[in-house]
């Protein structure tokens, strides 16, 4: 059924029901109930018919009407005779009454507030001011006189109290519906439907206190008229507009019927007090007061929100003048939204959650945003076109508003459009000041669409003129592929004036012809529109340039008609590129990979490896002496080293295998396609055997040995694992020694373990100077007489026992701790031989010999160190002799020919260790002011077995007597070798053939034992 006869049925409906009702007394209880639940019912079936998006406060005017209806029936149905002037009603009917006005109440504040898009403050302060008013009136003059002359209970106070002031009430929510609401029909009969309830609730007591009140008289026809023009606005399609967003402009802060209002509402209180005070004495001052002071503390809350909405606009207003004069210097689109959506910021109240968007029309689209609304509206967001609602999601309501542009000569009369989503509640409240920052946005972007068209005008007058003096070649080719138009910068380029007509392939260089054809037939047919091709085209003298082509189809314009072809000269920038592309995953020195490329190769050789079944390997190779030749022969040398290293290892490897440099001295090899990691083992050791012969390196002889950590894709899942295992491997590798390699295997991982088990265990050894000392006797090897001892450290461990000094020496090294050690085995060892000399008779003490490592030596201090132990202990400093090492000698460094001179000043005796070991012995031996020479027992081994052997240690021995300086052989095991030495005039020796190191109580029994067999 159509809405307009629905509400036509119904409206007869109620008014036969109500003919019914004055024609048929008996009836009247029941006509009444009826009319009633049928309003409560009107109300349900208008909110399910048209689906209002608030319903709530419908379904509480249905409430209302339906309660109205059930107290009047049940009031009839308990009590008859309250009809008449002297019933009483039930207790329960008032309490059903005050339900009743309470559920309208709420029911039209909520359709104030889905009108007003949110709270109406400054409605409601007002519409309480005129119901205080209104009700002390009616206290005075219609309540009291009742309470006073009838026998009221409490409950009858109160409904007597809340009817007048209900009724006020609910006739200014009405009237406050009205205006801030659409005008439709539902809205005034809304209006009427309040009015008709506050006369008829009127009349009704002037009646009742008349005492002329009786049911089915011409007042009830004001309650009929509620229950009709409630229901009748709610069956009539225009219910819906009333909570539809609507924007309503504000006025004035306090409008002068208003500020009327409410001076005469609170005017009301003294004005009574006067009328009572001139008639005779006051009855009702108490009442008056309170009222007073309610009307009171009511317009003071409006005045304050007034001041507060005034503080509001001056700032929205010092906004508005600030982002007008920041749109003034906006120079594009992305400035002036920057500043439009600061404005907006400060236009909202802080922290208002919001979203700001501004969208312009485009130039080649005018209608791109459709029909703009002249004014601000409100809009629910899903309502928007589909971009904005996507961009606004999220919130229900969003604030649209035009980019308005007055006089404009052509296109749309705006420019774009502002949205704001935020709060139903903020949102009514911007209109004014968004509509003026709108228009001051769209001036700014009018202004900067004019300067980019003038710009435009402007690159039209000089375009011939950058096109004819570009460097890049422009060109006009028609379908054939012939050349219309050529720039004069192509005569640079091709070395001759371009003659209309010539083909354009003819300038390609053969051998990229096709591709270039093809991609012209590309951008004819609308697959290529884009720069990025290169061809080579022949330049002046036939010499061959890579030029960059972009390319674009203008055959449809009528200026142009043909392919636009510009050509780059980037010959230069492509060498650079591929230069630089080179220099980038390839070592500037030796020209090998660097760690990027070797490390994308191992990624690639890895997964290669998962497909074919075939091994694929890693070798970390790490020059052990590196450091030496750099300190030494200088970094020129060094890099020299680096360089002879990369070629024989490239060498060694296959073609297929890559070479790369990870960095400083450490070099990889990734083998690939092997059968089996033994294959990969064998590179191994073929790498180490090829690095292992000296290097030479101008006038020296430069020893490369290296070691090695070999890993397999059989241990490791991808490469990092197996770069890494390949690290852990040379780890292991280096604390082997020199010039081996190491397979990676799971057992390494334990190696490794112990060994920074062992640092934290050294560390605390150094603390608890768990060191001790062993001498072995150095003796005459023509007499046998002991001339000194050489101090042997040990390492007590709590678990392993006595260590030797090679078990951690090394690590020792490493961590820093021979500093330490050095110190306690210098202090125990002057100790020790301070106790021999007291014991000995004068000048036949022996010397101490004690090693020093070259991290000890080159150490700040280390010469003071001596001096104050020689000074503690007492031992004069021709009893000490320093063993240092080769490779310290061979660092050219000033401070250690100075340290070393200090040294010889104290007395003190200083000894080359290992001697012949390392590079270019001989060299120096006349340069470094030395003492002793030790021959290292890796001579003394093979003596007695070779003849070449044997004649070096005879050159050995008769240089340094020839430099004056001492001998003495290590290792001495058999009397054959002790025989030999004799004979080649070596003086003294040590070894186990005379005695093992010895404990320190265990040396002074061998000094006492010595002197008796001496004596």
């Amino acid at each position: 059924m159509r809405s307009r006869a629905l509400l036509a049925l119904y409206l007869a409906w109620v008014v036969a029901l109500t003919t019914i009702y004055y024609v048929e007394p008996a009836w009247g209880v029941t006509i009444w109930a009826l009319i009633g639940v049928t309003g409560a019912v009107a109300v349900g079936t208008g909110v399910r018919r048209n689906r209002p998006r608030h319903a709530r406060p419908w379904l509480m005017i249905a409430g209302s009407m339906l309660s109205y209806a059930v107290a009047d029936t049940v009031a009839e149905v308990m009590n008859p005779a309250a009809g008449g002037n002297q019933g009483h009603t039930p207790l329960v009917v008032d309490i059903t009454y005050l339900v009743t006005g309470v559920l309208l109440i709420t029911g039209l504040i909520g359709l104030v507030r889905a009108a007003n898009m949110g709270r109406d403050r400054t409605s409601l302060l007002d519409a309480l001011t005129l119901t205080a008013a209104v009700g002390l009136v009616s206290w005075i003059y219609l309540i009291s006189p009742r309470i006073v002359t009838a026998d009221v209970t409490f409950v009858g106070v109160v409904t007597a109290v809340a009817y007048p002031l209900g009724d006020v009430l609910i006739l200014a929510l009405a009237v406050r519906l009205a205006a801030a609401a659409r005008r439709t029909p539902a809205t005034m009969l809304i209006l009427a439907g309040a009015a008709a309830l506050f006369a008829g609730d009127m009349l009704y007591l002037l009646t009742k206190l008349a005492g002329n009140w009786q049911l089915g008289g011409w007042v009830d026809v004001f309650w009929i008229a509620v229950y009709a023009a409630f229901g009748a606005a709610s069956l009539h399609p225009a219910m819906v507009e009333i909570t539809e967003p609507r924007m309503v402009r504000p006025g004035e802060l306090l409008p002068t019927r208003r500020l009327v209002l409410l001076m005469v509402s609170s005017l009301v209180a003294p004005g009574i007090l006067l009328a009572e005070s001139v008639n005779g004495p006051v009855h009702s001052g108490t009442v008056i007061s309170l009222a007073s002071a309610a009307l009171f503390l009511l317009v003071f809350t409006r005045l304050l929100d007034a001041i507060r909405a005034h503080r509001q606009a001056v700032a929205r207003e010092r906004g508005l003048r600030e982002a007008g004069a920041a749109l003034v210097a906006a120079t594009d689109v992305a400035q002036v939204t920057a500043v439009v959506r600061e404005a907006v910021a400060h236009l909202l109240p802080p922290g208002t959650d919001h979203r700001m968007m501004l969208a312009v029309r485009r130039r080649d689209d005018p209608h791109s945003l459709g029909v703009l609304p002249p004014t601000p509206e409100l809009r629910y967001t899903p309502t928007l076109p589909r971009a904005q609602a996507e961009q606004l999601a999220g919130f229900e309501v969003t604030l649209r508003c035009s980019l308005p542009l007055a006089d404009r000569p052509s296109g749309a009369p705006d420019i774009g459009v502002l949205l704001i989503a935020a709060s139903k509640r903020v949102l009514v409240t911007l209109p004014g000041a968004v509509e003026v920052l709108a228009s001051q946005a769209a001036l700014a972007l009018e202004r900067i669409e004019l300067n980019d068209e003038i710009n435009r005008r402007d690159s039209e007058a000089y375009f011939r003129t950058l096109v004819q003096n570009t460097a890049d070649v422009i060109l006009i080719v028609d379908d054939d592929d012939l050349v219309r138009y050529a720039s004069p910068s192509a005569t640079g380029v091709f070395g001759h004036p371009m003659v209309p007509g010539t083909a354009l392939l003819d300038l390609v260089d053969p051998t990229a012809r096709a591709a270039a054809g093809e991609l012209l037939d590309q951008v004819r047919s609308g697959e290529h529109d884009s720069p990025g091709a290169d061809w080579t085209v022949l330049g002046p003298r036939g010499r061959r340039l890579e030029v960059e082509v972009s390319s674009r189809d203008l055959r449809h314009d009528r200026t142009v008609r043909g392919l636009v072809i510009t050509l780059r000269d980037v010959t230069e920038r492509r060498q650079l590129e591929r230069e630089l592309t080179h220099l980038a995953f390839h070592d500037a020195l030796t020209g090998l990979a660097n760690r990027a490329l070797f490390t994308d190769r191992v990624g690639q050789a890895v997964e290669r490896t998962r497909t074919s079944g075939q091994v694929a390997g890693v070798l970390v190779i790490d020059l052990d002496d590196f450091k030496v030749v750099n300190d030494t022969l200088g970094h020129p040398a060094g890099d020299e080293l680096l360089v002879a290293v990369a070629a024989r290892l490239t060498g060694v490897l296959r073609p297929m295998d890559t070479a790369g440099r990870l960095g400083g001295d450490e070099f990889a090899a990734l083998i690939e396609d092997a059968s089996h990691p033994a294959a990969i083992e064998r590179v191994a050791e073929r790498v180490s055997a090829a690095l292992s012969d000296p290097f030479p390196l101008g006038d020296h002889l430069i020893n490369g040995v290296a070691s090695i950590g070999v890993a397999t894709t059989r241990d490791a899942n991808d490469a990092d694992e197996l770069l890494r295992q390949a690290d852990l491997a040379l780890y292991v590798a280096k604390g082997a020694g020199k010039g081996h390699w190491r397979r990676y295997q799971p057992a390494l991982h334990t190696v490794i373990v112990e060994r920074l088990q062992m640092r934290a265990e050294l560390d605390r050894a150094v603390a608890t100077r768990a060191f001790s000392l062993r001498y072995q006797p150095v003796v005459g090897l023509a007499d046998g007489e002991t001339v000194g001892f050489e101090a042997l450290v040990r390492w007590e461990h709590p678990t392993r026992g006595t260590l030797l000094p090679g078990e951690f020496i090394g690590v020792a090294e490493e961590t820093g701790l021979i500093v330490p050690i050095g110190n306690q085995v210098l202090a125990e060892a002057l100790a020790a031989a301070a106790e021999w000399h007291s014991r000995a008779p004068d000048g036949l003490a022996p010397y101490v010999s004690v090693n020093v490592s070259a991290r000890q030596f080159r150490t700040p201090g280390f010469i003071e160190e001596v001096r104050r132990q020689l000074s503690t202990s007492g031992l004069p400093p021709d009893r000490l002799l320093l063993e240092i090492t080769e490779s310290l000698l061979l660092r050219e460094d000033e401070q250690i020919w100075v340290d070393l001179a200090q040294l010889r000043q104290l007395g003190v005796r200083v000894a080359i260790d290992d001697f012949g070991t390392g590079y270019s012995s001989l060299s120096y031996l006349r340069q470094v002011p030395l003492d002793v020479v030790k021959i290292d027992r890796s001579f003394i081994d093979t003596v007695a077995s070779s003849t070449q052997q044997r004649a070096l240690v005879k050159g050995i021995v008769a240089l340094a007597n020839t430099l004056g300086l001492e001998v003495i052989a290590e290792g001495i095991q058999t009397p054959s070798e002790r025989n030999i030495l004799v004979g080649a005039g070596c003086p003294y020796g040590q070894g186990h053939l005379f005695s093992k190191p010895l404990e320190h109580r265990a040396a002074l029994r061998w000094l006492a034992s010595d002197r008796v067999a001496a004596a």
